[in-house]
């Protein structure tokens, strides 16, 4: 029998999913944090970074090429930030419901991050 978890990580960043966990069965971090989260917080976390990362490419035309923004997202569960250039990002998460905690990602690790919840197969 395979093992079903699956951990993807790269230079600053993991992404986790174990669907035999009881509760808790997504994960996210870098290498020196990570937060568990439920499947229902693991799905916004993917498709809120995902909004932002459009919103970001969008305002890419409208920005001055030293200009920086801030775009923030929100779901019942959580709350994203990315911080930056259109080009570069940072990004920051912090988790409304139960155990309540907050992460950040510099912007170096924001693409890996981004291409590994956008070819995430669990959903």
């Amino acid at each position: 029998m395979t093992d079903p978890k699956v951990l993807k990580q790269g230079t600053g960043w993991r992404l986790g999913w174990d669907p035999t966990a009881a509760e808790f069965v997504g994960l996210v971090g870098t290498e020196d944090w990570a937060i568990e989260l439920t499947a229902a917080e693991f799905q916004d976390f993917c498709r809120l970074l995902q909004q932002l990362a459009e919103t970001m490419a969008a305002m890419a035309i409208e920005l001055m090429p030293d200009e920086r923004i801030a775009c923030e997202a929100e779901s019942e569960w959580l709350w994203l930030a990315v911080e930056g250039y259109p080009h570069a990002y940072s990004l920051s998460l912090i988790l409304h419901a139960g155990r309540r905690a907050e992460g950040t990602w510099p912007a170096a690790a924001v693409p890996g991050l981004l291409a590994a919840t956008h070819a995430w197969a669990v959903f």
